[in-house]
């Protein structure tokens, strides 16, 4: 039976048992975050033991189908990333060759913590020193182009480097609100594209490239970065929780092959109907590079409302007990 470039619908351990062992280049994985997200199917509040006995079992199906020389990127909130890395590379012998940090606007509203607003994707690779990373196709323009004009700049630009980068000094005319901005991506330099903290648009329920039958979708330009950079055309990429379908999507535009595996037959349903909409060489969704497209805040506007606003708000009175539906 061949597997390529078909979405399966069977549970992610059975379907990666049943991949060939060494056949796969690239592997991306959005699990579910054991938040009690609401699925269709799955149950996404185990107990921790559980879940992460559960993780352990599929993400030994990953590192079977790897290929020597493969790639495995893991997607994952707080909640367990630290768990996460530390079995897959203590227990299970992989090599974490980078930590990135996925910040993305339009993050889940919170009441009683601070709005969370990113993600941890783990860039995996089983042989420390064979493996696949295409520099050249992720490449960014170093500051010898862009600053100072430097005749000795290579034209290609530079490899993008891991580094934490330091607060950039403010324009004068940034909107500002309580001593901090108001929206990160109205300082153009905060989230360069060749650090390990990368800006994207979480894709909302308003975005045109929102499928509309499932809340967790990740942006096509940011598997695009991951798949150009770890995989070459005509690889195998597999994508154990097909959920919206957007790793397999990516993979076929980019003249990938490809597998996924997917619990909900609806969710399967839907994938193949986007698959099927597309074809090779269609461009991503989305600008590749977000910074410059996000509308900034509006400078003109006087945030002196702003505050206003807020002021009366604070003096609303807070009732000492907040009010139930109970009957006692």
């Amino acid at each position: 039976m061949s597997f390529e470039n078909k979405i399966l619908n069977v549970d992610c351990v059975e379907g990666l048992s049943a991949l060939p062992e060494k056949s796969v280049d690239l592997a991306f994985a959005d699990p579910p975050f054991n938040i009690g997200y609401d699925y269709d199917i799955y149950e996404d509040r185990r107990s921790a033991d559980e879940y992460l006995d559960w993780s352990r079992r599929w993400i030994e199906g990953v590192i079977r189908a790897l290929k020597p020389d493969g790639t495995f990127w893991l997607a994952i909130g707080d909640e367990f990333a630290a768990e996460l890395k530390v079995l897959c590379t203590r227990d299970l012998g992989l090599h974490c060759r980078s930590w990135v940090v996925w910040y993305y606007t339009f993050g889940v509203h919170c009441v009683n913590k601070f709005t969370r607003s990113h993600a941890h994707l783990f860039h995996f690779v089983r042989d420390a020193k064979k493996f696949t990373f295409n520099s050249m196709a992720v490449r960014v323009p170093s500051a010898r182009q862009l600053v100072y004009g430097d005749k000795r700049a290579d034209p290609d630009g530079r490899v993008p480097d891991d580094l934490w980068m330091s607060q950039p000094q403010l324009p004068p005319d940034t909107p500002m609100f309580g001593g901090f901005v108001l929206r990160p991506q109205d300082i153009p330099d905060r989230f360069p594209p060749h650090s390990d903290t990368w800006y994207f648009s979480r894709v909302a329920g308003t975005f045109k490239e929102r499928r509309g039958w499932h809340g967790c979708q990740m942006p096509e330009q940011l598997l695009g970065r991951i798949i150009r950079a770890c995989s070459n055309e005509g690889d195998l990429v597999v994508d154990p929780f097909g959920g919206s379908g957007t790793t397999l999507a990516v993979a076929k535009k980019l003249n990938r092959r490809f597998v996924g595996f997917e619990l909900s037959a609806s969710y399967a349903s839907n994938i193949q109907e986007r698959l099927e909409g597309i074809k090779l060489g269609d461009a991503l969704v989305g600008p590749e590079d977000a910074l410059s497209s996000a509308p900034t805040t509006d400078k003109g506007r006087k945030l002196a409302d702003v505050h206003s606003q807020a002021a009366r708000s604070r003096k609303k009175p807070v009732p000492e007990k907040a009010p139930t539906n109970s009957l006692f």
